[in-house]
């Protein structure tokens, strides 16, 4: 293994804090960050609303670098955030944006407008819409009306309303361009730069945790060959559910989130190719214009906060029958570079699921990749369907594709289900009815008919089964009616 040691280091707000997790046994590597800011650090204004990333009561922001080596800004649910996850960057609490001059406090120019607004009354949630908004306003100082409703979606009020607060992103266009954090950019980017010339990874272990954090592929490779019972985590914003929400140990982690050679999206001649390191929210960003079906998917992919840390290789790694990207990836045709120490393979994602929560992941390997490839001509679509449009699970949702023949007739078609079967498929039955008949209304209705027959969903919170065969069969009427638009 690489040389190691038990240090992680990072910015919490303009303080460099290094924690030595072999001399401090009051806390372990997976202390949430929430835990670690109110009980160590002593910084109060972040709350804990649920444990589990949905109510932003929690709302920090980090700073990371960029490829480009600047400052990159995001918002973390931080109640589901393992500490090594800020190991070389920053963390900004609310506590930090106001400052005190002459014995006055001055508040930050995003607080100065939500009290304009009258945006807070409890107070509870506040800390959280404070850091949702300095976020947006670090990203962008006039946002439109989707970036406010995206960067807030992860946010909930039940006193205040949204309206109120909502006016005060509005009022960022009329905001001071720079605030206190761009003139001290320089000196808190040569910092995280100095991290990140560190060579050691982090490694502890105790009698009822093991936690490696490794700094290249190929040390995680040879790691997981060497432990192939160690879990995979990236942002672990589904792992670190079974900690803060059932209280489970985790006796060994592998953590992926400092990988960088599976953190970029690469344009081929053949394929797009999506490290599995890259998190959902970078995904959403750069796909908005190049695969907007696909976009529209990861719109309304649990919220900002939840995309900022998930990955896609997470997401893939989860095998969730109801997992957001599945079906548009099915959709798309996507390949897994699945990889172990020594070797790499290719696989289909249809290949790769193969039940409830089981893939064809052997113990040792590593998906790193995923590749989608280029193909002119054809029709891509996708819907989520749940009880609410943000930060939700879906009940149903789909990925279809279709491509025809000059005369207009059915020459491929893919229609994958997510919430419809114990894993994501394909109604393989109703796409070999369509196959070769025109794409005519009369033809889908018929196919409607044929594909009722096909699942037996079951029956749960989110709806009956009846009512999931209803819905399936209702997405595939909707998706011949977008293609005719």
């Amino acid at each position: 293994m690489a040389e190691s040691n038990s240090t992680i280091q990072f910015l919490l707000n303009n303080e460099i804090h290094t924690i030595d997790f072999d001399m401090d046994k009051s806390i372990s590597a997976t202390t949430t960050v929430l835990n670690y800011v109110r009980q160590k650090a002593y910084l109060k204004g972040v709350k804990e609303g649920c444990a589990e990333g949905d109510c932003g009561a929690c709302t920090l922001v980090i700073a990371e670098l960029s490829q480009q080596n600047t400052l990159q800004y995001k918002t973390i649910t931080s109640c589901i955030v393992f500490l090594p996850y800020l190991n070389g960057k920053q963390l900004f609490t609310v506590e930090y944006l106001s400052e005190n001059i002459n014995g006055q406090t001055v508040l930050h120019p995003v607080q100065e407008a939500l009290v304009k607004t009258n945006g807070s009354q409890c107070g509870y949630c506040t800390p959280g819409f404070v850091m949702s908004l300095f976020n947006l306003y670090k990203n962008s100082q006039n946002p439109n009306r989707e970036e406010v409703e995206q960067a807030l979606s992860g946010n909930l009020c039940r006193c205040t309303g949204y309206q109120s607060i909502l006016d005060a992103a509005y009022l960022f266009k009329d905001l001071p361009k720079e605030d206190k954090f761009s003139l001290m950019k320089e000196k808190h980017t040569q910092i995280l730069q100095h991290f990140a010339q560190q060579n050691t990874v982090f490694f502890v272990q105790r009698e009822d945790e093991i936690y490696f954090q490794p700094r290249t592929l190929q040390q995680a490779l040879e790691y997981k060959k060497k432990y192939p019972e160690s879990l995979l985590i990236g942002g672990a914003s589904d792992i670190a559910l079974l900690k803060t929400k059932k209280h489970q140990s985790l006796p060994h982690l592998l953590d992926l989130s400092q990988i960088k050679e599976i953190q970029n999206i690469v344009k081929t001649d053949d394929f797009w190719e999506i490290g599995a390191g890259v998190s959902i929210e970078q995904l959403r960003l750069t796909f908005q214009e190049k695969f907007p079906s696909f976009k529209k998917m990861l719109d309304v992919f649990g919220s900002q906060q939840i995309r900022n840390m998930a990955t896609l290789g997470g997401n893939l790694g989860s095998a969730s029958p109801i997992g957001d990207t599945l079906p548009v990836l099915m959709a798309h045709q996507a390949e897994l570079l699945i990889e172990t120490e020594g070797s790499i393979r290719t696989e289909k994602l249809e290949d790769y699921l193969l039940g409830y929560r089981k893939t064809s992941l052997m113990p040792d390997e590593i998906i790193t990749k995923i590749r989608l490839p280029f193909e002119d001509g054809q029709i891509i679509w996708s819907e989520k369907i749940s009880k609410r449009r943000d930060l939700d699970i879906s009940t149903v949702s789909a990925g279809f594709a279709l491509k025809q023949t000059r005369d207009g007739k059915v020459q491929r078609i893919i229609l994958a289900f997510g919430g419809m079967a114990a894993i994501t498929n394909r109604a393989y039955q109703t796409e070999k009815f369509l196959l070769g008949k025109p794409w005519t209304r009369k033809i889908v209705e018929d196919a409607m008919e044929v594909m009722a027959e096909e699942f037996t969903p079951i029956s749960d919170a989110r709806a009956e089964a009846e009512g999931r065969n209803i819905l399936a069969k209702n997405l595939l009427l909707k998706f011949y009616l977008f293609s005719k638009v």
